[in-house]
């Protein structure tokens, strides 16, 4: 079988993050061929990485791919956090995110490839997925392809709804 190049970087970078006191949320490489843009994913355990925290690993995370990936010659490097679209990868991940509107990818092969709903986690080896007509979907875990939160703000409890969304023009 043969690894991808996410895969392999994965491989290579969860052990040093971990040495470093981080989670490797995930790698995605983009871009062109002759130019490819890699991404690196870092959080704390408990989440809220700071800046200063990703600073110091760009260093750490370019020497390990200089050292270890030998199939690019020249890559732009991005290292920074998951974001409010947390991209959901380990098993772990899954659990600790239950609750939350998740957007999951399945792999080719099924009949339906993107499923939206409220995580209830994972039991056993599948994820549970409440959809918005309350029914109960259950993907097998080792056929996601890629999954993600829906990031959500909370602004203090208002709803900015599109009836709310108009501007107050006396002040």
């Amino acid at each position: 079988m043969q690894v991808n190049r996410e895969d392999k970087l994965i491989e290579v970078l969860e052990p040093l993050a971990s040495k470093h006191g981080l989670d490797l949320v995930t790698v995605e490489v983009a871009g062109t061929r002759k130019r490819p843009v890699l991404r690196v994913f870092l959080d704390t355990p408990a989440g809220g990485i700071t800046l200063d925290e990703l600073v110091d690993a760009q260093e750490w995370v370019d020497a390990a791919i200089e050292e270890a990936d030998p199939f690019m010659e020249s890559y732009d490097l991005e290292v920074s956090s998951p974001g409010i679209d947390r991209p959901l990868r380990k098993r772990d991940d899954f659990d600790r995110f239950a609750g939350e509107t998740t957007v999951v990818y399945l792999k080719p092969g099924a009949a339906r490839s993107k499923f939206t709903g409220i995580s209830h986690g994972l039991e056993g080896d599948e994820l549970v997925l409440e959809m918005e007509d309350g029914t109960m979907e259950r993907l097998a875990f080792d056929r996601i392809k890629k999954a993600h939160i829906i990031g959500q703000i909370d602004f203090g409890g208002r709803n900015f709804d599109d009836e709310d969304a108009t501007l107050d023009q006396d002040n």
